[in-house]
Parts: structure tokens; sequence; C-alpha cells
């Protein structure tokens, strides 16, 4: 929306998702609602990978909804980017990371619904937009054993921070659950049919607890990282060799 001087539309990022992926060893490129389409995918023609990340409700429309008078803001052309984006990701089975949002994006994309007000729709014990400032996480997940995620972080539970007021209500056909809250809530997903494909519900960019090197949010983005350097190179030999990837 307008920001800036001349309060003109604007593009504004938490800078914690580019220093996360830095720390991993990763370079960034943003791709924003000002972009085209046809920008988007050459875009990500270039990059290896693609992280879906927090902000504004999905439009409940992309789910055959119409929406709750609980439903918060929503930016149209941020979907559009994000579902373009996440449509060529799959295609060219690039690796995908959903946080917050994105893990909504991934779900409606592939044929799920959502919850548009959890307080209103599915009130529970576990306050999933929590009061705690950014710093601190609030509550358990129960991650699956023998999951992908489970494989990489190490553990059966997390403490995981909670800043969203929806939530995976259907879960779209290709994807399975592999973390819950206390409360049943899904808290992540994986891919069925795809390379590497994790959405997650909390926020592993911010780092709340501990930033030793083995915070399992840390480990996620260790992770996600390995996966991009494999397919950079296999990218890398498919150019030399005059292919495509």
């Amino acid at each position: 929306d307008a920001g800036g001087t001349y309060q003109r539309p604007a593009v504004l990022m938490y800078e914690s998702y580019i220093n996360a992926l830095e720390a991993a060893g990763l370079a960034p490129v943003l791709i924003t609602p000002a972009h085209s389409p046809e920008a988007v995918r050459s875009l990500m023609a270039a990059c290896a990978g693609l992280v879906l990340s927090g902000g504004e409700d999905v439009d409940p429309a992309r789910y055959g909804e119409a929406p709750s008078p609980a439903l918060g803001s929503v930016n149209r052309r941020r979907d559009q980017v994000e579902f373009t984006a996440l449509e060529y990701a799959l295609q060219q089975q690039m690796p995908v990371l959903g946080i917050c949002r994105g893990v909504q994006v991934i779900n409606v994309a592939l044929g799920g619904t959502l919850y548009q007000d959890l307080a209103t729709e599915c009130p529970g014990p576990v306050l999933h937009q929590q009061r705690e400032d950014w710093g601190h996480r609030t509550h358990r997940a129960s991650v699956v054993e023998g999951s992908r995620l489970h494989e990489i972080v190490r553990s059966d539970e997390l403490l995981i921070n909670s800043y969203h007021h929806q939530a995976i209500r259907d879960v779209a056909p290709g994807l399975k659950v592999v973390a819950r809250a206390e409360d049943g809530m899904v808290e992540a997903v994986e891919g069925q049919d795809h390379r590497w494909l994790i959405g997650v519900q909390w926020h592993p960019e911010r780092y709340e607890a501990s930033t030793s090197d083995n915070d399992p949010d840390r480990l996620l983005f260790r992770a996600f990282s390995d996966v991009l350097y494999g397919a950079a190179t296999r990218h890398q030999a498919a150019v030399d060799a005059g292919g495509a990837f």
C-alpha cells in the first residue's frame, strides 16, 4: 500500500527473512506484488528455490468461500504473484519453503481450504495469535516421526511461536500433515509427490529461543540451503551441457 515520503505504493518486508537465508549461505531475490507474472517467471528461472513468507490473509475466493466478517486484509496482487511463483516452482520441481501465510498459500494452491479466523471458527485452548513479544516461543507442536521435518529438526516436539489467526482446515491432496499443535491445529505439511516441499505455520526466521547451531529453526533453513546447493549444481551442469534444467 502507500508508503514513503510521497505515500505511493511501496513494498515492505521484514529483513529477518533475508538475514535467516543469508545466514544459511543463500542469496535471496525478492519477488513482489509489483512484478508482472512474466517477470515472476523470468526471475524464478534464475533461482534455485522458493520461499513464501508471512503476511496478509489469502483471498478466500481462491478456495471458493465468501469472506468472513473476521477476515483480515487481503492483497490480491500479492496472491497472484505468489500463486504464479509457486506454480512455476512446482512445475520445475524446485525446493519450496512456506512460512506462516506461505504454508496457507501452498495448501490453497493445491486444493485445500483455510479457517478464515480461528477465534470465531475454531476456538481452542492454544492462543495462535500470541500476545507475547517477538522474542518468545509460546506453545508446542508434535512432529511426526519418519517425516522429512522430523529428520531435519531431530525432535518429536518443538517449542514454536504463533502469529496467525488463519490456519489450514482441509488439507490439500498431495500434502501430508507432519506437525500439529497441542490443540490439533496443523503446524506443518510436506509435499508427497514433490522433491522438497515443506510449509510451517510458525516463523522460523525469528530465532526466538536460541541462536545455537542446533536450533530447530536454523536446522530447517540449513536443510533448505543444502537442497538448493544440490539443485544449483544440477542447474549449472545442465547449462554447461547446453541443456535445460
